[in-house]
């Protein structure tokens, strides 16, 4: 639901006066577990230097009157704090957007070991080594590499009140390192594999950052974070909607291809700040409205909902050559599957072919030394 950039601070309850004390610890507890569901999803950490209070809001329907508390995350055993909950004209429209479309190529090799381990187990596994990648990645906003500690909307020009900056987007290039540094020390292991997943496409990524003295390295945070979170959620929405419909195995040569969830965003009202979803093919948009509309309680109009990607072609198998791809924008989507098959074979047995035809070279130096 929550593009880059946003966070979930808390949980509100309205009751009476009378009974909200009863909620008190309930609610506690409801705080403390969303916190571990989330981290234990995600492939990210927070920083030290983040704030780890979680918010827990009563509003009174009687008396109208708003109380606030906090809890810190990192104490199971801490008290609740009383906190001012003031409000601020203004907030919700002053978020700057950053896009950007992330190309990913992502083999997962499945040994024998993991055979007994979830598909989706398997597969976070080799997303933790993914998102090394992207962490250290080199970020150029608006075609530029800055400084951390910059300011993001250094060199633009603002108007008086910031009415520039609230529909203001920033384009993104995201480039990850082909190579280790030379004084990093690395080993080579050779695992036996049952099979493997490919994750590979052009994931549409989108974060927000308020727009009052934003750094670069806060927008910079909020685009890793967006692209982790997009590529895991897509891959446990597939796995999820996979053992819902019981799909039953294939033979070891046959491959079975689903499509991979699109990604959706409809506006909040009143605010540049968009949510997303996401929705199969099959799924319709009358669905996808009626999803957020359940969620947000908000309207939504059919027209407000913004699809990220039309094409979405995604093949996964259960086989020894298992592959997954996250999206392609070719217009021939059977075609492409089909010749990274291929090239991915030649690959893996590339140390045969080379074999062979170092034999079949010395057969025929011996032959031709022989009968001459």
């Amino acid at each position: 639901m929550l593009p880059g950039g946003l966070l979930v601070l808390g949980v509100f309850i309205i009751t009476t006066l009378e009974l909200a004390n009863d909620f008190q610890n309930a609610l506690r507890r409801i705080i403390f577990a969303m916190v571990k569901s989330m981290n234990r999803k995600r492939l990210w950490s927070f920083t030290e230097e983040e704030v780890s209070e979680r918010v827990l809001v009563h509003l009174c329907s009687s008396t109208k009157k708003i109380s606030c508390r906090t809890y810190d995350v990192h104490d199971p055993k801490c008290s609740p704090r009383p906190a001012d909950w003031k409000y601020q004209n203004g907030l919700s429209t002053s978020w700057l957007s950053l896009e950007c479309t992330v190309n990913i190529n992502i083999h997962i090799p499945l040994s024998t070991t993991s055979v007994t381990y979830t598909l989706e187990k398997n597969t976070k596994n080799g997303l933790t080594r993914w998102a090394k990648q992207i962490e250290n990645g080199v970020y150029l906003i608006n075609g530029k590499v800055k400084d951390g500690d910059c300011d993001l909307l250094e060199g633009q020009k603002k108007s008086r009140g910031n009415t520039q900056v609230t529909s203001h987007s920033l384009d993104v290039r995201v480039l990850t390192h082909l190579l280790l540094n030379s004084d990093h020390r690395s080993t080579a292991t050779v695992q036996t594999c049952s099979g493997s997943i490919n994750l590979k496409g052009a994931v549409k990524c989108r974060a927000y950052i308020h727009s009052n003295r934003p750094k670069v390295k806060d927008a910079v945070q909020a685009v890793k974070r967006d692209i982790l979170n997009t590529v895991a959620d897509r891959c446990e929405i597939l796995f999820e909607d996979l053992l819902l419909n019981e799909i039953s195995e294939k033979k070891d040569s046959e491959k079975e291809f689903h499509i991979l969830p699109h990604r959706v965003f409809v506006p909040i009202p009143g605010s540049t700040v968009m949510f997303c979803d996401y929705k199969f093919g099959d799924e319709s948009a009358e669905e996808i409205r009626d999803h957020f509309i359940e969620m947000l309680d908000q309207m939504i109009q059919l027209d407000d909902l913004e699809v990220a990607e039309e094409i979405n072609t995604a093949y996964v198998s259960s086989s020894l050559n298992s592959e997954v791809s996250l999206d392609k924008t070719d217009d021939e989507q059977p075609v492409q599957p089909i010749k990274t098959t291929i090239v991915l074979k030649i690959q893996q047995n590339i140390g045969v072919i080379a074999a062979f035809a170092v034999a079949v070279l010395a057969a025929g130096i011996s032959f031709h030394y022989f009968s001459d």
